[in-house]
């Protein structure tokens, strides 16, 4: 039996809406896309809430009127980088069967949870553990079925603020779409670019947006670090314009159609001045290239700086993947060898499946893509999503009800006020029965006097 999948990215530039359908072998195809520039938004986040929802709606009647159906009332949305916080946490608990099952791993998680320091105004957006210890072997990849007294695991928890996903659900909501569940944009670019030996080896994935880069570093197939950088293509668009005292949009036209980071060129182009378009002056491409290479050099050798604070340099043995419309300036892989020093480097575009439009197939939708695959079935072996639920990759995924329909789980009592519960319950029953009692007396004494 297939289901339908709605996927929205919201990102500082663009907002892309994908419909797909997943059949019963989670086999995905992409029946409808949207794509719209994005108004309201930020450098990740939302700033007006009513023109965000009118981007999202736009690019969803987009995807509508292309897939020729009406999409599900339930999306699975990114949530950049920006503002999120990250920490490692650790649980542990007993087996009292001997055996690890489900539940206990489902506990151990949860226990993780529990323990980390989460402060008031976050909310979990992931737990990703990634190591399992089973009594006392180390690094367990998969401790479900082991025999064992004892089970313990290291989660990474990435937290992002209560008042961000908030927002962002109101715009969603503003567009007639509920929110089914929330990924970080950098984690599903690493879905939709990523291949096994990559994640097996460790690898750094750096998403090179519009105006935000988005770094995640995977180490034994899950999560160890992110981190978010405010810098992206716009800012090289501003430079230009400044530079070349010539409005944004002509400056946005220079960087895409001569921007390079190769070997610049002596050649002169004829562009406006800002403030009197009619009039025109001439600029070298060689300023044109020394602009952007000065943007591009010191928005890598940040990035740089972030991985070496990371301390998981050494476990990065697959090197670093780009992806992100950024990503695809002319020279960017040379640039980032040079300054990332003896560090391999590729290029990444997302993963190919049924249906997927020749224009999805860019860097710059690495994110929407890796929303769909999300949705399709579990990334990772276990994981606590944003609805505090615990995913694995043998469950059978279901149309879930949106985020704000989910109930709530059941909060288990502890045996003392379980003992307490049923005491006032039994209190309660008692006295019901003696009122019981008392009616039928009143009954037979009211019937005896009119009797007599």
């Amino acid at each position: 039996m297939s289901r339908t999948i709605l996927a929205i990215d919201i990102g500082s530039t663009k907002i892309c809406a994908i419909i797909a359908e997943v059949s019963a072998d989670k086999s995905i195809s992409i029946i409808g896309a949207g794509v719209c520039k994005a108004q309201g938004i930020r450098r990740g986040s939302i700033t007006n809430i009513e023109l965000a929802s009118k981007s999202i709606r736009t690019a969803l009647n987009d995807a509508k009127r292309v897939s020729g159906s009406e999409a599900k009332t339930a999306a699975i949305v990114s949530i950049s980088g920006a503002y999120t916080k990250s920490l490692n946490s650790s649980g542990i608990v007993n087996i009292q069967n001997k055996e690890v099952s489900f539940k206990e791993i489902e506990r151990v998680m949860q226990a993780s949870l529990y323990n980390a320091n989460i402060p008031n105004e976050y909310e979990v957006l992931h737990a990703l553990p990634y190591n399992f210890k089973v009594d006392d072997q180390d690094y367990i990849e998969d401790p479900l079925g082991m025999n064992a007294s004892r089970l313990e695991v290291d989660t990474h928890i990435i937290t992002t603020q209560k008042s961000n996903l908030n927002n962002l659900r109101k715009a969603v909501r503003g567009a007639g779409v509920e929110v089914e569940n929330i990924v970080l944009a950098g984690y599903a670019s690493s879905i939709a670019t990523l291949n096994p030996d990559e994640k097996e080896l460790g690898v750094a994935l750096i998403d090179m947006g519009g105006n935000t880069s988005n770094i995640v570093i995977h180490s034994g197939n899950s999560i160890r670090y992110n981190d978010f950088l405010g810098v992206g293509s716009n800012h090289v668009t501003s430079d230009l314009s400044m530079a070349l005292h010539t409005p944004l949009n002509i400056a946005e036209n220079v960087k895409l159609n001569y921007g390079s980071l190769l070997a610049p060129s002596n050649d002169l182009i004829e562009i406006p001045i800002i403030g009197n378009e009619n009039a025109t002056h001439e600029v070298s491409l060689e300023v044109v290239h020394n602009v952007i290479y000065a943007r591009v050099e010191e928005t890598l050798m940040i990035l740089a700086q972030f991985l070496e604070n990371s301390g998981l340099k050494d476990k990065m043995g697959a090197g670093i993947v780009l992806t992100g419309g950024f990503s695809q300036m002319e020279g960017m892989r040379e640039l980032a060898i040079a300054t990332f020093g003896s560090i391999p480097v590729r290029l990444a575009k997302p993963k190919e499946m049924h249906g997927l439009f020749d224009n999805l197939r860019s860097p710059e939708y690495s994110s929407a893509i890796g929303l769909v695959i999300y949705a399709a079935s579990a990334y990772t072996l276990y994981e606590i999503d944003v609805n505090r639920r615990v995913r694995h990759s043998n469950e059978v995924f279901e149309e879930q009800l949106p985020i704000n329909l989910v109930n709530e789980p059941e909060i288990p009592v502890p045996p003392f006020q379980q003992e307490k519960k049923e005491m006032m319950v039994n209190i309660g029953l008692k006295k019901e029965k003696k009122k019981d009692e008392a009616g039928v007396f009143s009954k037979f004494w009211n019937w005896a006097t009119q009797l007599f």
